[in-house]
């Protein structure tokens, strides 16, 4: 396991060296998650791309640090990563908080980005009122107990049956994160509006959302596509919130689709 110390944490991550001269993959992933909801693009691409997943701050292995956080803190440790691993000009692929993440990246350090692969995410997601009282839930009783409401957003029913025993899994993903760090990352996506900042993007972007994502549906990720000059929309069909785990196919190929129209260029990976 690979670890590293940025800002004011130690970010658990992993480096999956690649071919000289193609972008390297950075995969960022979404709220009450870890990075292995990508293995199953990972494991598609490996080999012809160098790859990098984390854990940001306040889930899977990576510290705490300073509670609650701001988008910033979670693009600032990103840009801090890549740094140490001397990356630039990388294809950022960010999933919900993980696209609020990239957008934030390719705004603040446009050195470090050659591509967006924005899933599932949008320049504002929810309402301060909405975030508040999730909050005060996982407060009061738990992750455990919103976990079925998060998975119906997650997840479409043909994944959530009972004999699905990877739908058991990734609830249990859920569950055992860390509830301050996902209260902190919940402030963070509550206090966090985008929209200015994703207007000004001019960096070759793909939007891609599930058919049947309950958390970002395909109005409000086509919205964000909307702002972005030049910016590719797609749709997964059969698919929710989370299309690296219920159609990974689909995703990757997508994904190399995209990297095949970006610019060719050596792109230094560590």
């Amino acid at each position: 396991m690979q670890f590293a110390t940025v800002n004011d944490v130690i970010l658990h991550h992993q480096l999956i060296g690649g071919p000289a001269g193609r972008p390297v993959i950075v995969f960022a992933n979404s709220l009450g998650t870890d990075f292995r909801i990508w293995r199953d693009v990972v494991v598609r691409l490996a080999g012809d791309f160098p790859i990098i997943t984390y854990d940001k701050r306040g889930h899977g292995l990576s510290d705490l640090g300073q509670v609650p956080y701001s988008i910033d803190d979670h693009v600032l440790d990103l840009a801090a990563l890549l740094d140490r691993l001397a990356v630039k000009d990388a294809v950022i692929c960010g999933l919900s908080v993980g696209g609020m993440i990239a957008q934030g990246l390719a705004s603040k350090r446009p050195d470090l980005v050659k591509g967006l692969v924005l899933c599932d995410t949008a320049h504002k997601i929810g309402t301060t009122e909405m975030w508040n009282a999730r909050i005060e839930s996982i407060e009061a009783k738990g992750i455990e107990s919103l976990a079925d409401a998060v998975m119906e957003r997650w997840f479409t029913p043909a994944f959530r049956r009972p004999e699905n025993a990877a739908y058991h899994g990734y609830r249990n993903m859920l569950t055992r994160q860390s509830a301050v760090g996902y209260t902190a990352t919940c402030a963070a996506l509550r206090d966090a509006d985008l929209t200015e900042e994703t207007k000004r993007l001019s960096v070759p972007t793909l939007c891609v959302v599930g058919d049947q994502d309950g958390s970002t549906p395909p109005d409000l990720v086509l919205s964000m596509a909307r702002l972005i000059a030049g910016a590719r929309y797609e749709v997964i069909k059969d698919a929710g919130h989370i299309p690296c785990v219920e159609q990974p196919e689909i995703l990757t190929e997508m994904i190399r689709a995209f990297i095949a129209t970006l610019p060719a260029g050596d792109e230094p990976h560590g």
